[in-house]
């Protein structure tokens, strides 16, 4: 499987970013036997092992950074598979979200309302 331009980007932005703080990782990115292409089918590869379906950005991006320091790790076999790149929504603290709901008609239920009676058990200073 090739990896969706998407998903390589993110990767090497990662791997890029990370490399600017980080000598050992940006001496291990200039390996000419490490590729972003390779790097892909071996991140594929190892979610493959897991047999896991979701995982966080930083679980995949710390599997670029093992295939690329990890110098024992040679060319993956190619996974068939389908990799999903997306970024967050931003967080709006003034709205509400949006509630979605599956209707098999288009009737409305009518709400019922129940009135609840509250019963004074406390004595106020005009029952003395």
């Amino acid at each position: 499987m090739k990896p969706s331009e998407n998903f390589k980007t993110a990767i090497e932005n990662y791997l890029n970013t990370t490399a600017q703080g980080d000598s050992v990782l940006a001496h291990s990115l200039a390996k000419e036997t490490k590729n972003i292409e390779s790097c892909c089918i071996y991140i594929f590869g190892e979610v493959k092992k897991t047999g896991l379906c979701a995982f966080d950005n930083q679980e995949i991006f710390d599997m670029a950074v093992k295939y690329y320091t990890d110098d024992s790790i040679g060319i993956p076999a190619p996974v068939s598979c389908r990799a999903v790149v997306q970024t967050p929504a931003k967080t709006d603290l003034f709205s509400q979200p949006e509630i979605h709901t599956l209707s098999s008609s288009s009737e409305t239920i009518p709400q019922v309302k129940q009135e609840v009676k509250l019963v004074q058990t406390a004595l106020t200073l005009f029952d003395l």
